[in-house]
């Protein structure tokens, strides 16, 4: 089954890291994710750009509105990790050990695939 795993971060405290702090992190999630591809569990993994590079869209009443401010949140959105697990408890022990988790929080969400065609 695949699982969405949403990396949150509080943006304030990565930036207030020591440069060799963020340097290691870095490395562990890197090395992390080439374990989790050596293994088949990742199927697709990325790091966002910050949260003010972000536009946010929303519509009412079929009008659009966009904001250049992403949602707001203690936490942000930093990167996500697509991995194909056996069930909700294999997923989150696989979200459990990535390095980013410390900087925030691992959301876990079983994907609803779409039917083909």
């Amino acid at each position: 089954m695949k699982y969405l795993c949403l990396v949150y971060e509080e943006e304030a405290k990565v930036a207030a890291l020591p440069e060799h702090e963020s340097a290691s992190i870095t490395d562990d999630d890197l090395a992390y994710i080439e374990e989790l591809k050596w293994s088949g569990h990742c199927l697709a993994s990325a790091r966002l750009r910050p949260a003010e590079t972000a536009a946010t869209v929303r519509v009412h009443n079929g009008s659009v509105f966009i904001s250049d401010a992403p949602v707001g949140a203690k936490e942000g959105l930093g990167g996500f990790h697509l991995i194909d697990a056996r069930d909700l408890n294999d997923a989150i022990r696989i979200a459990a050990k990535m390095p980013r988790a410390c900087l925030g929080s691992i959301e876990v969400r079983p994907l609803e695939e779409c039917p083909p065609g």
